[in-house]
């Protein structure tokens, strides 16, 4: 249930009282860069208490201890947290960057317009998003180099010119590697993947933003949020038999649904979290991204430390304990309030499965079989698929394991394919030393390179055609769902679970088999009923590294001498040209489209065969609002010049784009949900759009408009979406003293209408704009403005 402002009373002591420890808590040697700078962290929240006065969650400690100037950021507290959250927009300092090889490429890209020898904090790329997964590992990985080799001797290039961290293809999910390697309690990281939260299941806070944000840190420019609310899950019980940290997110899904969590950090707390590993918990992380919020966290607990000693950090760990015992740091103040509190009781949570076509449709498995059923869903399952970076920890892969083992002594066979993906090659490496890969092969599952492979559409699926209009079910331990997101067929229903499940699931293929209770009818005829999986949070004999050549260079130093090249005949990768700055002028657009219902980054963006054109912004901008529905028609990609001839989407953006024609779109709730594709705002501005109204945004997506001066507003009244339609104009009548007020003139644009037949009206609109958002839309884009900055700074 749901509780507004209550207030919980954790053990640990406040803050406030316990700050003046005098250690200076430095970084171990040869654990600088990975080291969060806890004095200053603490000096920094040293002032926050004294502007605030008040208990903090653990989430707002973190990430006001990274506040710029504290002084600026809460001069309007006034005694008073609610005038903070959700209302003042905060400048931050991360202490890291991360980014995975698709999104790297922009972010790179737009980083050498600003000319700086080498980034400001440590950083790393993760060449996971480009290899595509069919046959295994081996064969995999081979082919996607060579279709991939230059891109990823760009990036290569850009770490060295850098000093940028480079882990090369085959090394592992950027999500995996950054728990195993970066992830530290106190932590604040940006990274250019919406599933960036993963690294709050080991106590930091990381979140997902697009590349001009990364360039932001990269550049040592204020990164700016508007500070979220926080809202408190409080977990009680502990998890036993089927039930697995998937189901504590998949569960909360069904209760927020996708934009339950817009505008919030969850943080977990309560008796429960000490029964969960620290893998379960960035689990649990991971997902909170499809509930919309901020990121989530989880206060400093014992897996903590053992998971940090485990994966060989055990310096980082003892000063982690040290902060922690001395301050309290690593934990919510007693007496903190969140704006809501949910509870969840693990003692008598059961596993769910969440799908088709959105995270947020939950099913207990109880009753899944009869809700299939009625709704008339596929009565078998096609494949089954475990690991990506919400699953792929040893503990998830051993839990498999043994379920299969139980198989294997019991004589069945899977009776649909199942695929098998291991996080990063420390995973893969400890798995084959202990015997789980014999187990998964010796049962016929492939085992995948360890990359992102199908779960963000990177599968040459061969068993279903990519055009075939017959739905099919899938059993995943992924996080997503969309309509044509994994295999590229819109027909495939993808069922979001824990690996144990979907393990359990492929020796049946039927969608009405629940393993709690349920046998399975061997040939010979008797019944066997798998015994609840156990696995081991952490291998006995100790994670092994595996392969050299997957690792790199623990702290690279920028090599000025290296040549970043860009051939200009590319068709992969792309020189940016700055955007236009504004003009000056309100804006006077026509709606190049009404989109109806959900309208995801995978909508706007497409994945899959698309990803290899991440690094060019016209190639890859053909693929603009191709999975979007035609409010009007009902058609997909599909809209309507003037004259009345039916045009693909991108490509009546070019035609208005030539004839100087200014574009907005009209969309409804929760526009731009899921991956933090920053091409899904990019790709509009270059075709010639310049806002965007909607019902409401969600927040990476927003933003990543604001960074490239595109102006997005919302409906103040959501009914003004249905007398809208195609081609009518849009034109803003007080965008300049918006403007010219910083945006500080009450959130509130007037819009004037012109319908097709000359009749007009107006409509009030809201924005959320900040001061540095404003000059990001005067500048034409947020690298124009740090170019120009940096430029006034030489």
């Amino acid at each position: 249930m749901l509780a507004a402002r209550q207030t919980i009373r954790p053990r640990t002591a406040g803050i406030s009282s316990r700050l003046l420890a005098t250690s200076s808590y430095t970084a171990p040697t040869g654990f600088a860069s990975r080291t969060p700078p806890y004095a200053h962290l603490l000096a920094n929240l040293r002032e926050v208490n004294h502007i605030l006065g008040k208990p903090l969650t653990l989430a707002e400690k973190i990430l006001y201890s990274h506040l710029c100037n504290p002084a600026e950021s809460l001069a309007n507290a006034n005694g008073s947290l609610a005038n903070i959250r959700g209302q003042e927009y905060l400048k931050l300092s991360p202490d890291r960057v991360a980014m995975q090889d698709a999104s790297a490429q922009m972010a790179l890209l737009q980083f050498m317009t600003c000319g700086m020898p080498l980034t400001v904090v440590p950083a790393s790329i993760h060449c996971d998003h480009l290899i595509v997964g069919k046959e295994g590992a081996e064969t995999d990985l081979a082919a996607s180099i060579s279709t991939n080799k230059e891109v990823f001797d760009f990036l290569e290039s850009c770490g060295a010119k850098y000093g940028i961290q480079f882990w090369g293809p085959g090394s592992g999910i950027i999500h995996q590697i950054v728990l195993e390697n970066f992830s530290v309690p106190g932590l604040m990281m940006l990274g250019t993947d919406s599933h960036t939260p993963n690294a709050g299941g080991l106590g930091a806070i990381a979140i997902g933003v697009g590349g001009a944000d990364a360039v932001d840190a990269l550049t040592g420019t204020p990164w700016e949020l508007k500070a979220p609310k926080v809202l408190g899950v409080k977990l009680t019980g502990h998890l036993s038999g089927w039930t697995s940290p998937k189901d504590v997110i998949t569960h909360l899904a069904g209760l927020l649904t996708v934009r339950g969590g817009t505008g919030y950090i969850v943080e977990y707390f309560g008796e429960g979290v000490e029964s969960l590993s620290c893998t379960g918990m960035a689990t649990i992380c991971n997902m909170g991204a499809e509930i919309g919020a901020t990121t989530s966290t989880f206060p400093y607990q014992l897996a903590h430390k053992r998971y940090l000693e485990a994966t060989h950090r055990a310096p980082i760990a003892a000063i982690v304990d040290q902060v922690h015992r001395d301050t309290g740091f690593l934990a919510a103040d007693a007496g903190a309030q969140y704006d809501k509190v949910v509870e969840v009781n693990l003692s008598t949570l059961e596993p769910h499965v969440n799908g088709p076509f959105t995270p947020d449709l939950s099913t207990p498995i109880s009753q899944f079989g009869a809700v299939s059923k009625a709704e008339n869903w596929p009565q078998t399952v096609s494949a089954g698929l475990i690991g990506s970076c919400t699953n792929s920890s040893y503990q998830d892969m051993s839990r498999a394991a043994h379920l299969m083992q139980q198989a294997a002594d019991a004589g069945l066979r899977p009776k649909i394919p199942f695929f098998v993906t291991p996080g990063s090659e420390q995973i893969r490496a400890t798995i084959a030393r202990d015997g789980l890969i014999d187990v998964f092969e010796g049962q016929g599952a492939i085992v995948l390179a360890n990359a992102c492979g199908p779960c963000i559409g990177q599968w040459d699926r061969t068993d279903i055609a990519k055009t075939s209009s017959e739905s099919n079910a899938i059993f995943t331990s992924f996080n997503r769902n969309f309509r044509a997101r994994n295999d590229g067929n819109r027909e495939t229903m993808n069922f979001l679970t824990s690996p144990d499940m979907v393990t359990a699931m492929i020796y049946s293929g039927d969608m009405g088999f629940n393993p709690v209770t349920d046998s399975i009818t061997k040939e010979d005829g008797t019944a066997f009923k798998f015994v609840p999986p156990h696995g081991d949070d952490l291998p006995g004999q100790g994670f092994i590294a595996g392969r050299a050549e997957f690792y790199p260079e623990a702290e690279p130093q920028p090599q000025p001498s290296v040549e970043v090249s860009v051939s200009p005949t590319s068709d992969r990768l792309q020189l940016l040209e700055p955007f236009p700055a504004w003009n000056g002028e309100e804006l006077a657009t026509s709606v190049l489209l009404k989109v109806e219902g959900k309208c995801t980054t995978d909508h706007i963006s497409a994945a899959g065969v698309w990803l290899k054109y991440k690094g060019h912004l016209e190639n890859i901008s053909n693929n603009t609002l191709i999975g979007a529905v035609n409010k009007e028609t009902g058609e997909v990609n599909t809209a309507y010049d003037l004259d009345g001839l039916a045009y693909g989407i991108p490509e009546l953006m070019i035609k208005w784009k030539k004839e100087h024609r200014p574009w907005c779109v009209v969309a409804e709730h929760n526009y731009g949900e899921g991956s933090a594709r920053e091409h899904a705002a990019l790709s509009p501005k270059f075709l010639g759009g310049s806002m965007l109204l909607v019902k409401s945004f969600a927040r990476i997506h927003e933003t990543n408009l604001k960074k490239q001066g595109m102006l997005p507003l919302t409906f103040a009244d959501e009914t003004d979406y249905d007398r809208i339609q195609g081609g009518d104009v849009l034109a803003t009548k007080d965008l300049a003293d918006m403007i010219a007020r910083d945006g500080n003139n009450g959130g509130v644009l007037t819009v004037t209408v012109t319908k097709r037949d000359g009749t007009q009206f107006d409509i009030q609109c809201k924005h959320t704009m900040s001061k540095d958002q404003v000059d990001f839309f005067k500048a034409g884009s947020a690298i124009n403005h740090i170019g120009n900055l940096k430029k006034q700074a030489a």
